[in-house]
Parts: structure tokens; C-alpha cells; sequence
């Protein structure tokens, strides 16, 4: 005991467990003492004005470092664009939408092409424009359909995305139909009349010629006419059209067949009917016009027309 009479107690058995030391609370005699002490509130500062809260974030370091770094990223990137260096930086890898395509697998890892037959397989994707830089959600279908249909040897096409990595590309060939002259260059021309290159060898020196401005443009008619020849048509080895109007045939005997402007069908129909009859084209002839209605007259070589002639004088001293 103390001097007090009290009995000493250790640290540990007044406290217990340190849980119990933080949980427990003092038990006091006094009721008076066991009310709650009223609650004091702290002052509250002045309200401060917008204008304050905004010069307060203005100051802060870290918002100050935003608007630096964001001042210069701007300067370097208007700088960057006037400079041509974003635009090299997209034509060489891309735009930032293509890189992150193709950080997670959407980039154009297979092309594939079909419907082709006088085009290659890198005529095509140059006319496309495929690129490596490319991605698949980021790639135009629509202008690369247009780049491929401005191809004069591409009647059209079509462009499908099969995701996640592979482009397929069908092509629609204009297939070559005729051989075109004017002004003495010959081009290769499809059924619809599209210049779609020039002769360079003989691969197409069969096809069927025309010859003349704007033949090209009724190609259509030109073929009516050769389907009502009937048997003359393996005969005839070019068509003319002349002043934009009419057409002149020309066989491989090298007789002109002149055409009116109104029904050349049924003109050409006419001749072979006369041709089975008469033998008209065995003659030695070198054009025959059609152009009259229900007429048909006859050009005839100068060596059989002089023939011609004498034969005629000699008739006609024999009755003198």
C-alpha cells in the first residue's frame, strides 16, 4: 500500500488488452459531470468570391505546369502542321486512329481480290491505294470503290471489311470489244464504248475496227448493224462513221458500202440478200451505195471501168 492506504496496482492490470485501453471509457462519479460538454463549432472563414476560387486555382503549381505544357504542346503541334511534318508522319505510319487499330489487331494483315483477268494483283491495290499504314475501321471503302470505278478497264467494284484483319476486293473487268482509230491512233474500246487502252502488239488485232469521231459512242449500233449482215459479216472488216451521221462499211476486199443515215439495218439486210442473188460483191467493184430508198448503184474499179468503156465503144461501132 501507499502512504494513502490505496493498493498499487500494475499498468497492465488497470488497462487490460491495448483493444480494451482504446475502447474503454472513463467512468465518472458525478452525474453532473457525466452530461455532454455543449458542442463549440469553429468560426467559419469568409466566403470567398468567384473570382478568388479561381485566381486560388490559377496560382497552384500544378495547374500552372498544365497550361505551360499545354501552350507548348499546342506551338509544337500548330508548327508541326504548317511545317508538313503531321502530314509526313501520316503518310508514312498513319493516323493516331490507324496506330491504335492496329495495336490491337485491326490492321490489314490479307487482301484479297478476285474478278480480275487483264489487271494484276498490284495494279489493283495501287489503283485502291492500300497501304500498310492502313487499318481496317479507319480505312475510306467508299472513296477506294471510287478510285477503282475512275479506271477506265474497271466497270465496278466493290469493297467489303471482314473484321478483325482481311479486306476483299471484287472487281467488275470492261472486257475489250473493238479497235477504235481517230486521228490515226487506235484505242481499245469495251461494249459500252470506254476507251480502256491503246493497241501497243497484236493480242487484239482481231477484234472488230471502227474508225471516225464519236464511233465509239454508237458501238451499239454498229454491233446491230454486223448482226443484220447475216452472212456478209465475216466480210466486213471495219465500219466508218462519217460526219458523226452514217456508216460506211468496208470488206476485206476492200469495197466501200455506203450506209444511209436511216435504217442501216435494213439496208445492210437488202445487200445480202442481193449478194446471195447476184454475186454483187465478186464483182470488180469498189463501193456500192445504199443511201437512195429501193436504189443501188455501183462504183467500179477504173480497170473495169474501162473495160467497161471499150466494150461499150466496140458495141457501138458494130451498128454503125
Amino acid at each position: 500500500m501507499d502512504g494513502g492506504r490505496r493498493v498499487l496496482r500494475s499498468l497492465t492490470e488497470l488497462i487490460g488488452s491495448p483493444f480494451t485501453l482504446a475502447l474503454a471509457r472513463p467512468q465518472l462519479a458525478s452525474s453532473a459531470l457525466s452530461r455532454p460538454s455543449p458542442r463549440i463549432r469553429p468560426a467559419r472563414a469568409p466566403r470567398r468570391s468567384r473570382f478568388d476560387r479561381l485566381r486560388a486555382v490559377a496560382v497552384h503549381p500544378l495547374a500552372t505546369g498544365a497550361l505551360v505544357f499545354g501552350f507548348l504542346g499546342g506551338a509544337f503541334a500548330y508548327a508541326a502542321v504548317r511545317g508538313g511534318a503531321y502530314e509526313n508522319f501520316i503518310q508514312t505510319v498513319g493516323t493516331p486512329g490507324d496506330l491504335i487499330a492496329r495495336a490491337i489487331g485491326m490492321g490489314i494483315d490479307t487482301v484479297t481480290i478476285s474478278g480480275i483477268s487483264e489487271l494484276k494483283e498490284t495494279e489493283i491495290l495501287a489503283y485502291a491505294g492500300v497501304k500498310a499504314r492502313n487499318s481496317l475501321p479507319y480505312l475510306d471503302a467508299e472513296g477506294m470503290r471510287n478510285r477503282l470505278r475512275s479506271v477506265p478497264m474497271i466497270a465496278d467494284a466493290e469493297i467489303r471489311k471482314l473484321y478483325p484483319s482481311r479486306l476483299a476486293i471484287t472487281i467488275v473487268e470492261r472486257q475489250p470489244y473493238a479497235l477504235w482509230q481517230k486521228d490515226g491512233q487506235i484505242s481499245i474500246v469495251s461494249a459500252d464504248g470506254m476507251a480502256i487502252d491503246t493497241l501497243h502488239d497484236d493480242r487484239y488485232a482481231s477484234l472488230p475496227l471502227i474508225v471516225g469521231d464519236g464511233a465509239n459512242d454508237r458501238l451499239d449500233q454498229y454491233r446491230k448493224i454486223i448482226e443484220a449482215a447475216g452472212d456478209l459479216a465475216g466480210r466486213i472488216k471495219a465500219g466508218a462513221l462519217v460526219s458523226k451521221r452514217r456508216w460506211s462499211l468496208f470488206t476485206t476486199d476492200n469495197v466501200e458500202i455506203r450506209l444511209p443515215e436511216l435504217e442501216p439495218e435494213a439496208a445492210v439486210q437488202r445487200l445480202a440478200q442481193m449478194q446471195r442473188d447476184y454475186r454483187v460483191l465478186d464483182k470488180d467493184i469498189v463501193a456500192l451505195d445504199l443511201r437512195a430508198p429501193g436504189r443501188l448503184e455501183v462504183q467500179l474499179s477504173n480497170e473495169a471501168a474501162s473495160a467497161r468503156l471499150d466494150n461499150l465503144s466496140r458495141k457501138a461501132k458494130g451498128k454503125v
